[in-house]
């Protein structure tokens, strides 16, 4: 069986959480190249309106 891997939201002050589950290394690491993925280079103003609740964040990967 092919390991899998989870996305872990990081929030600065507020510990993490785990997003997504279930992917395969390619995805995972797709997922976090995406600009849109930490609060220093999105735009989208979900992810801004986020980053304003909740302060300072990033997603990353561990293999579940």
């Amino acid at each position: 069986m092919a390991d899998t891997y989870r996305i872990v939201r990081f929030t600065h002050g507020k510990g993490q959480r785990v997003i997504r589950r279930g992917l395969t290394l390619e995805e995972a690491q797709r997922h976090c190249q995406d600009p849109e993925t930490s609060s220093t280079t999105c735009t989208k103003a979900a992810n801004k309106a986020r980053t304003r609740r909740l302060g300072m964040w990033f997603d990353g990967y561990t293999k579940e």
